[in-house]
C-alpha cells in the first residue's frame, strides 16, 4: 500500500474549510491538521474532518510535507516563506502575492529547497475547460465575463486580484503562455478603496486577443468565457462546468441553408465530472509525491499577476470620460 502525503491547510475560513474537507477524503493524503489565527475556527474544522487543530504554524508545518495556505492574499508572503524554508512545498491560493518582488521571493525559496509550489488558479480544472482543452485550435479572440454580488471578502485587493485575474490567467493559458504586448483598462471603485469593476483589452504575442470583465458589485454571479478561433466557437459557461462548441457544418455552401441548425453544428462539450478543487489538490498531492501532475506552477501564477497588475497600471493611465452638460 502506498504511503500517503501527511497535509495540512493554513487558513481555514470559507476556502481554507473546503480545502481540509478534500484532503480527509483524499486517498493519497492524510490530513493532519490545520491552523487558523481564529483558534475556535480552527477547532470546528478539525472537528468535521477529524484532524488536529495544531495551535500555531510552526507546529503544524514540523509535522507535515505539504500545506495549502488560504490566508488572506497580504499574509501570502510571509506564510509562504515560513513553510517554504522549513522544507514544506505548497499549494498558495491565488494570487500568489500582492507585489511581483513578494512573488520571486516565494519562487527563490522553494527552488532553493527544491520544493513544489504550485498555485490555486483552480478554473484550469473546471470541467468546461478540461472539455473545451481538445478541441483549442489557435484561439484568436476570447472575451471573458465574471459578476458577483458584493461581499467584503476579498476587498482587501482590486477586483482584478480578486475576481479577474482567474480569467487572465486562463486567457494567457489557452493561447500558450505567450506574453502580452498591449494591456488597455478603464474600472472604478464602487463600495471599496479598490478597484470594483474592470474591463480589459489584452493583446497577446501572436495576435489573440483577450476582452475581460469583472464586477464584484453585481446583482447575479457569472461566469461565462467564450472562445473563437478559425474552426468555430467555444462558448463555456464556468459556472455550471458546461459548454458547446459551434463550428459550420461540413459541406456548407455560402448561400445555402435556410435555418442556423442547417449551417451550423453544435457540439456539447463533455468531460468527466469531477470537483475542480479536489483536481486541483489531488494534482498538488502527486507533484509533492514525485508523480506526473498538471499543477498550476508558481511560475505560471508569477504571469498571472503580472497580468494583473499590468491591468491595474492600465486602468490608472485610462483618462477620466469628460462629463457632458
Amino acid at each position: 500500500m502506498t504511503e500517503r502525503l501527511p497535509v495540512g491547510v493554513v487558513g481555514v475560513g470559507a476556502l481554507g474549510r473546503h480545502h481540509a474537507k478534500h484532503f480527509a477524503a483524499m486517498h493519497g493524503a492524510e490530513l493532519v491538521g490545520v491552523y487558523d489565527a481564529d483558534a475556535a475556527r480552527a477547532a470546528v474544522v478539525a472537528a468535521e474532518t477529524g484532524c488536529r487543530a495544531f495551535g500555531s504554524l510552526a507546529e503544524l508545518r514540523e509535522a507535515v510535507r505539504a500545506l495549502s495556505i488560504a490566508v488572506p492574499t497580504s499574509y501570502h508572503r510571509d506564510v509562504g516563506l515560513e513553510c517554504l524554508g522549513a522544507g514544506v512545498s505548497v499549494l498558495m491560493e491565488k494570487p500568489i502575492t500582492v507585489t511581483l518582488a513578494e512573488a520571486d521571493e516565494l519562487l527563490s525559496e522553494a527552488a532553493r529547497h527544491n520544493l513544489v509550489f504550485a498555485v490555486g488558479h483552480i478554473e484550469r480544472f473546471n470541467r468546461a475547460v478540461r472539455a473545451a482543452q481538445p478541441l483549442l485550435e489557435h484561439p484568436l479572440f476570447l472575451e471573458g465575463i465574471r459578476l458577483a454580488p458584493f461581499q467584503p471578502r476579498g476587498t482587501d485587493v482590486a477586483v482584478v486580484l480578486d475576481l479577474m485575474i482567474h480569467d487572465l490567467d486562463l486567457a494567457s493559458h489557452l493561447v500558450g503562455g505567450v506574453p502580452a504586448i498591449d494591456v488597455r483598462a478603464s474600472g472604478v471603485s464602487l463600495l471599496s478603496s479598490h478597484l470594483d469593476m474592470v474591463n480589459a483589452r489584452v493583446e497577446f504575442a501572436g495576435g489573440a486577443v483577450a476582452s475581460m470583465t469583472a464586477s464584484r458589485v453585481a446583482r447575479e454571479r457569472v461566469r461565462r468565457l467564450r472562445i473563437f478561433q478559425p474552426s468555430g466557437y467555444l462558448s463555456l459557461d464556468l459556472a455550471s462546468g458546461t459548454g458547446s462548441f459551434m463550428r459550420l457544418r461540413e459541406g456548407w455552401r455560402p448561400g445555402t441553408g435556410h435555418s442556423i441548425e442547417e449551417i451550423v453544428e453544435m457540439i456539447p462539450l463533455e468531460a468527466p465530472e469531477a470537483d475542480a478543487l479536489g483536481l486541483e489538490l489531488a494534482a498538488f498531492v502527486a507533484a509533492v509525491r514525485g508523480e506526473p501532475a498538471a499543477i498550476v506552477t508558481a511560475a505560471e501564477g508569477r504571469s498571472a499577476l503580472t497580468l494583473a497588475i499590468e491591468v491595474t497600471a492600465a486602468v490608472q493611465r485610462a483618462p477620466l470620460p469628460a462629463l457632458g452638460r
